[in-house]
């Protein structure tokens, strides 16, 4: 039986401007995400492929198209609709880590519970949870400076966790990683859609990441190729 689509994008046009230019980042794509899936997109620098995880995420808006997330328009809903949205059912993992520098692990992790007005001892307690299942149990009073580039992707990825989402969306997660830090990664994300079945939408060029998804999208001038 085919899972249902969680994510849907229709007809997705996004024009940037460079001065009196214009810069187009994608072309006319529709694509389809189903609950469950690890999907990876693929492509050269300058593609497209930040762009539309960040369409699909809520993060930014197309010039032209739809997004629909449970069949809900986004296009429709009200900036705070879209903020619940974003921080109750879609989780983000970026190349730069954009941890609270102030803040330590714990309260990295936590932050986005706290957000949607969570209670504290809860904030806590799933934090520390999800701190021991990525490794980070000794880690917790640190603060980001003291992490190497690993740990602190770990940090972004219990982040992105803390508030069970739908779907994680990952963009160029191990960019800024060495070999064995990458390798961690991989296993993470393979485990958490196995095990958990959280939805993993990733952007990479790391093709033996790739190679993880279930299905991948080739991305070249704002088109989906293949």
């Amino acid at each position: 039986m085919n899972k249902e689509i969680i994510i849907r994008g229709e007809d997705l046009k996004k024009v940037y401007k460079d001065g009196d230019r214009e810069v187009l980042a994608l072309s006319g794509v529709n694509i389809s995400i189903r609950r469950g899936e690890y999907l990876a997109i693929i492509g050269p620098s300058g593609a497209g492929k930040s762009t539309l995880v960040h369409i699909l995420g809520g993060l930014d808006y197309p010039t032209e198209g739809e997004v629909f997330f449970e069949e809900k328009n986004l296009k429709e809903l009200k900036s705070k609709e879209i903020f619940l949205l974003r921080n109750r059912k879609v989780g983000f993992v970026f190349q730069f880590y954009h941890l609270i520098k102030e803040l330590t692990v714990l309260e990295n992790i936590y932050l986005p519970y706290l957000l949607k007005r969570g209670s504290f001892r809860e904030a806590k307690r799933e934090a520390k949870n999800l701190a021991e299942k990525l490794g980070l149990a000794e880690r917790l009073n640190f603060y980001p400076a003291q992490l190497s580039g690993g740990e602190q992707q770990r940090v972004a990825i219990a982040r992105a966790l803390i508030n069970k989402p739908l779907v994680v969306f990952c963009d160029e997660p191990t960019g800024n990683l060495d070999r064995d830090s990458s390798e961690n990664v991989r296993s993470i994300l393979k485990d958490l859609n196995e095990e958990e079945g959280v939805t993993i939408v990733l952007v990479t060029h790391n093709f033996e990441l790739a190679k993880e998804a279930s299905r991948v999208l080739n991305i070249k001038e704002g088109r989906i190729i293949s």
